[in-house]
Formats: structure tokens, sequence, C-alpha cells
């Protein structure tokens, strides 16, 4: 893999794909049949949660409908994400490449080693979350999408090189969410829709609010252009973050209750501003997905309570020890409490002006809730509402 620099990237994204394949456990068991009834089930419900998400919401002023819906397996998420993280990282890559070619930092052997363990620690996690992962929606999706082999039979949905796509694209993990509906034994097509709600909910931010991606990518992009390490410094802060996965056979000790999470580690001071920003507005996102989810479910999933007591308890607990400490060790706690926090200020918003008063978080970046304000929802209210 080669940066457009022509010099070789600071990850062997080939390896990583080819280590997370390797080591992704498979999915539950299940018959052919069976499976092409799940997902020919949960592309119905993609197309139809459009339909409820608009018109529980209001945000109904654009389609998404030229947005690819992708139902994938766990190797076809990891080649996804994969794809749309180098997407997001290529200007990072490309700087530090440049800078070693410039004399600065690893030689080119040093350099290749490195990539080399770097792609496969990253490949350890991509197999870790692909088991936990439901459904996406991939904001940075590449200009086309990565090819990948032929599943027998062509069950799942295989990206084809060559194919552009729209910006962003929903991904469905349907082994990971016929094993979760079997965990918590609930309706099979109750928790499906669900699951399909939440997603088509930010499919729906993304479209029906045009300038939202390219506001975030932006931030991104200043997060990544406040990096300012050599080479060396940043394979091996990235490598000390990953390389405390307890993974068997791949080395590494496991860190304990304070261990900092891999965005502790690669983020300087000045980045945390930004992080702050990019850290309410996920809030918001996540959280406005779950209200929504919950809100449309009585009228079209008549076991959402039960659905949402079972899944939030599993959310809470983690599957054991050592997925607790992973999910600390990957920042995944963060992220969980995003959800929590999102919708805490979402419904706090909601109850104050309706959902018309809370849809004026969508007019502007300027009306987007600050990180204090996540936790405040009367405050927002009486910044952007008056």
């Amino acid at each position: 893999m080669t940066s457009a620099s022509g010099g070789a990237e600071m990850i062997d994204w080939n390896l990583a794909v080819a280590t997370a394949v390797r080591l992704a456990r498979p999915g539950p068991r299940i018959g052919r049949d069976e499976a092409r009834a799940a997902v020919a089930e949960l592309r119905r419900h993609a197309a139809e949660a459009e339909r409820h998400v608009r018109e529980y919401t209001g945000m109904g002023a654009a389609s998404a409908a030229g947005t690819p819906v992708l139902v994938v397996d766990r190797p076809g998420w990891v080649r996804a994400n994969v794809a749309g993280f180098r997407t997001v990282v290529r200007p990072l890559t490309e700087k530090l490449a440049a800078r070693r070619e410039g004399g600065g930092g690893l030689g080119a052997a040093a350099g290749a080693a490195g990539a080399k363990a770097t792609g496969v620690e990253v490949g350890v996690v991509l197999a870790f979350l692909s088991a936990k992962v439901l459904g996406q929606y991939e904001t940075f999706a590449p200009a086309e999408l990565p090819s990948a082999p032929d599943t027998p039979e062509g069950l799942f949905d295989q990206p084809r090189r060559g194919l552009p796509v729209p910006p962003g694209r929903l991904l469905l993990v349907a082994p990971n969410i016929v094993q979760v509906e079997r965990e918590l034994d609930v309706s099979p097509h109750d928790f499906r829709l669900w699951v399909c709600l939440h997603e088509e909910t930010h499919r729906t931010q993304f479209s029906a609010v045009p300038w939202l991606r390219d506001h975030i990518q932006s931030e991104v992009q200043d997060f990544l252009a406040q990096t300012d390490v050599d080479p060396a410094a940043f394979l091996e802060r990235l490598r000390e973050a990953l390389g405390g996965l307890p993974v068997p056979g791949l080395g590494g000790t496991r860190r304990e209750g304070g261990a900092p999470s891999v965005t502790d580690l690669v983020q300087t001071p000045a980045q945390r501003e930004i992080l702050a920003r990019l850290t309410a507005v996920m809030s918001l996102l996540e959280g406005h997905a779950d209200v929504v989810m919950d809100g449309v479910g009585p009228a079209v999933v008549p076991s959402v309570a039960e659905i949402r007591e079972k899944f939030q308890r599993r959310r809470d607990r983690g599957s054991g020890r050592l997925d607790l400490a992973l999910r600390r060790l990957l920042g995944m706690d963060a992220k969980l409490r995003q959800y929590q926090d999102g919708a805490v200020f979402v419904r706090g918003v909601v109850e104050r002006v309706g959902m018309d008063g809370f849809n004026r978080v969508w007019t502007s970046p300027n009306t987007l809730p600050t990180k204090e304000e996540v936790h405040d929802p009367a405050s927002w209210v009486a910044r952007v509402i008056g």
C-alpha cells in the first residue's frame, strides 16, 4: 500500500484486513435458507425505516435513496471500515511519509517493519470490533467501494471496485444482529426493525442536513492537522495503545482500570478542544438515534420496551471481564456514554420546545450543542431558542 506521495504508508492496511479476517470469530450457526431470509428482511426493514424516521423527526427535506445500504458479514464490515478509515487518515499518513522521506524519523526498512507491526495490531482491534457492531452509518466512505471476494452463493453484499458512491453508506452486520437477538431472546422481526430505525436515523441526519458531513470532516481534518510528531513517535504511541490488547499468541499485556484509551494516547493537548466539540456532536447524533428508535418503536415494534430493557442490560454489563477491559482500552465506554448523555439532551430539549424546536439544532454548526450543553439541555434552549 502506498500513499499518493509514493512512500510507504504508516500502517499496512492489507495486513490489517488479512489479520482481522483471520482472527474474526465465526458468526452464529444458521442455515442457508434462514440466513437468506434474515438478509432479505434487513434490506426490507432498512427501506421501511426511512419513512418511519422521517415522519417521527420531521426531517424530510432530502431523500437518502441514493445512499447505499449494504448487508454485510464480519469480514465485509472489516473491509468497509479499513477503506473508510484509510480515507480519513490519509492526510496524516501522507504528512508522516513525506517527513520520513525528507530525512526525519524512520528509515525505509524500519518504517516498513513498523507499518507491518501496526497493521497486525490494527487488525486485532478490528477483529474484536467486527463481532460487536450491529450497524453503522459510514460517514466517510471512500469515493469508490473496495473489492472483496464473493461469499458462497452471494449471500452478503460485496462492494465492487470502481463503483462510485455518494457520500456515506449504511452497513448492517447480519451475523451480529442475529446473534444478539438470540442472546436477548426477543422477536427477530422486531429487533431487526429496531436496529434499522437507529441506523436509518443516522442516514437521515446526514442526508437531511447537507452541511453536517462537511462540518465533521473539517473538525476531523483539523484534529489530524494538529498532529505534529515524527513517524517513529507516531508509530510508537499507536503501537503502545494497541499493544495492550490481551490477544493470545500476539503478545501484549493486560492493562488495568486506569489505563488510557487509544484516543488518550494519540491526541495532543491542542487537539482536546476539537475532540470536545466532536464528542458533543457525536453525543447528539447517537442520542438522537436512540430516542428516535424508541419513539418510533411502539407503533411499529410492539416489543420495543422489552427489547430496550434487555439490550440496555447487555450494553451495561458487557460480555465478561475481558470484554470490559477491551471496551475501556478502546474508548468504547466513552461511546456508550455518548448514547446516554445524548439521549438525555434530546429528550430534555423535546420536552421543553417540542420536536420542531429541537430540529433547530440542525440549522448550522453554531446551533449544535457544546459539550457542556449536552449535560444541560436548558442552557441550549436558552441560547438557541431564547
